[in-house]
């Protein structure tokens, strides 16, 4: 063991001191530079033959730093080096009379090297880990949002056609009313001037809905010539009838005062339905006994309710029919007209889809 008369002067074993400390400042930013400065003042230390001090404990921190922030092979030589500090400075330091004690003196330190590279690996592995848990959490909300918008535009293309079909059957409509009351013009004013009211009802009715589909209308569509009106609340019935045929029981039924709806609305509202009972059929597995279906005419506001008694909470919700997205093809549908729709378990079991539709909307074609 060297001698007190042996030692440095404090100032120096103060300066070796600092050198091995000061780096914990870097250790997080510059881990390898950290431990490369930590280690050549230990090395300073054993040439200055300072003996052990507090200072050397830092060594073994920026070695698990090392093998919790670098790559492996950064870590194992880090490792060496310590160990072979260890090794050095039981030679000088740990002698006897028979010369060095070896391994008695160097196996605890090799224990202790041993710990801290194998526990700073495994945080590191950890940490890459949980690093790539965010990754794929980022990818695949980053994906789900893609579909969304995809599924969106899908849905608004599919709107933009129907609503051509919409426009073409009320432009058809006043040219046959104008046609006819050209032709009873001078014989039957009556006939000519209902001919004409008719023309002018269509034709706000088809600015109206062309007005209301301008937001979601997509450059590129090819035209459909088809003057064919798309089908409407008159055609639930039959919607429901060819449900019932695939072994699905539903009930149907509607409640206060029916009125007549813009072309649009009364589209929205079948396929709303259609999608709903679509889905239901598909996903709310063998245990559903029956769904319903229920119109409620209010005031000011068409409530659309379709609920079943089965399983398909979960399933519907990212379901696919007719080149709809589940609910997003109705959130469209129900956007176009100032409305809102909302879905999800029932407390007693099954699903249920509740859409309202705002009755007294702004007609913004009524003034032109």
């Amino acid at each position: 063991m060297a001698s007190v008369s042996d030692a440095p002067i404090w100032w120096m074993a103060l300066l070796v001191a600092g050198g091995q400390c000061g780096p914990v400042l870097i250790r997080r930013e510059c881990p390898m530079t950290a431990f490369v400065i930590a280690s050549c003042a230990a090395f300073a230390q054993w040439l200055l033959n300072m003996g052990l001090l507090p200072a050397n404990l830092v060594l073994f921190a920026a070695l698990y730093n090392v093998a919790s922030r670098c790559r492996w092979h950064s870590a194992a030589f880090a490792a060496a080096v310590v160990e072979l500090g260890a090794l050095l400075a039981n030679i000088r330091w740990f002698t006897s009379a028979g010369g060095p004690r070896m391994p008695v003196e160097l196996i605890p330190a090799t224990i202790l090297i041993g710990s801290m590279w194998i526990w700073g690996n495994s945080v590191r592995t950890r940490r890459a880990y949980l690093t790539s848990l965010q990754e794929r959490a980022v990818q695949a909300e980053r994906e789900r949002d893609n579909q969304a918008h995809i599924a969106a535009a899908t849905e608004r293309a599919r709107i933009a056609r129907e609503m051509h079909d919409v426009v073409s059957h009320s432009l058809s409509v006043m040219v046959v009313q104008a046609n006819g009351a050209a032709y009873s013009l001078r014989s039957q004013p009556d006939r000519a001037e209902q001919a004409v009211t008719t023309i002018r009802d269509t034709g706000q009715a088809a600015l109206t809905e062309m007005r209301r589909m301008l937001g979601v209308l997509r450059d590129g569509e090819s035209e459909n010539d088809s003057y064919t009106p798309q089908p409407g609340i008159a055609q639930l019935d039959q919607l429901v009838e060819d449900v019932r045929d695939l072994d699905l029981p539903v009930e149907f039924t509607a409640e206060g005062v029916p009125r007549a709806l813009p072309t649009g609305m009364e589209l929205a509202v079948y396929r709303i339905v259609q999608e709903a009972l679509t889905n239901t059929r598909k996903h709310a597995g063998p245990h559903v006994s029956r769904a319903r279906v229920r119109l409620w005419y209010g005031d000011d506001v068409l409530e659309v309710r379709i609920s079943d008694d089965g399983r398909g909470a979960v399933t519907f919700l990212g379901s696919t029919t007719g080149g709809g997205h589940g609910l997003v093809g109705m959130q469209e549908r129900v956007a176009v007209y100032g409305g809102s729709i909302h879905s999800g378990p029932q407390p007693g079991g099954g699903f249920e889809v509740v859409a309202s539709l705002p009755l007294n909307a702004p007609m913004n074609g009524s003034s032109d």
